[in-house]
């Protein structure tokens, strides 16, 4: 049977079916996040997205606690780059470049070192790890697939950014069906505007894309689905 269990969430509650909900980490990639990485490489603060890795690593582990499918996405492209459309890649007029040389190898490559998850987040070997050449999960992925094989129906959406990567995914699950909490303390962009201004567009109008709803909120909803630790 079937575990529900109210969400005390923006615009309003939501039931939550956990046997049905999953958990995806959005984005959370060294070249983002780490000084001297991609992200600083532009110009943005990225303390503004390092403030994300602990209140999401607490999240995670009350997930993987609750036997949750735990999903994470990490933006890149391959060597040759035949997957980045030059619309993408030449936008802009940033110092460096997908593919150019960075502090953590070649920019959001996959298989160099700044390309995969901060270590806080790093996936187990038993969790999803969904490689995307866009900034929606469900662009040229799997994603569909693995959601729809697991019965999942709804989504608690973290990583970052805020306004790019988790808007566009959260857009397109929405677009797919899928009930959304985007769980506001558990996402970041690097502009603090943006930050507000994107939560608040996920709950306007009734909640047009979603909920949204803090950790500290669905955390004890987790907590009491975790099988009791055995007596010693």
């Amino acid at each position: 049977m079937s575990e529900t269990v109210t969400l005390e969430a923006l615009p309003g509650p939501i039931e939550l079916d956990l046997d049905h909900t999953a958990l995806i980490i959005i984005d959370m990639q060294r070249d983002f996040l780490l000084p001297g990485g991609f992200g600083e490489a532009l110009g943005n603060d990225v303390a503004q997205l390092q403030r994300v890795v602990e209140p999401l690593a607490a999240l995670l582990d009350a997930a993987r606690a609750a036997g949750m499918l735990v999903v994470h996405t990490r933006e890149g492209h391959l060597p040759d780059l035949s997957d980045c459309p030059p619309a993408k890649l030449h936008r802009g007029a940033p110092s460096k470049r997908i593919g150019d040389p960075g502090a953590f190898g070649r920019i959001l490559i996959r298989g160099e070192y700044g390309h995969d998850i901060v270590d806080e987040l790093a996936p187990l070997d038993t969790e999803v790890v969904i490689d995307k050449p866009g900034k929606g999960a469900f662009y040229a992925t799997e994603l569909s697939k693995v959601l729809a094989d697991n019965q999942i129906t709804q989504l608690l959406v973290t990583g970052v950014t805020t306004e790019v990567c988790v808007h566009t995914t959260t857009r397109e699950a929405n677009d797919r069906g899928f009930e959304c909490v985007v769980v506001s303390d558990c996402v970041g962009s690097y502009f603090p505007e943006f930050q507000r201004v994107g939560l608040e567009m996920i709950a306007a109008q009734g909640g047009i894309f979603g909920w949204t709803a803090p950790g500290a909120a669905i955390i004890p909803l987790l907590k009491e689905r975790a099988p009791a630790e055995p007596a010693v």
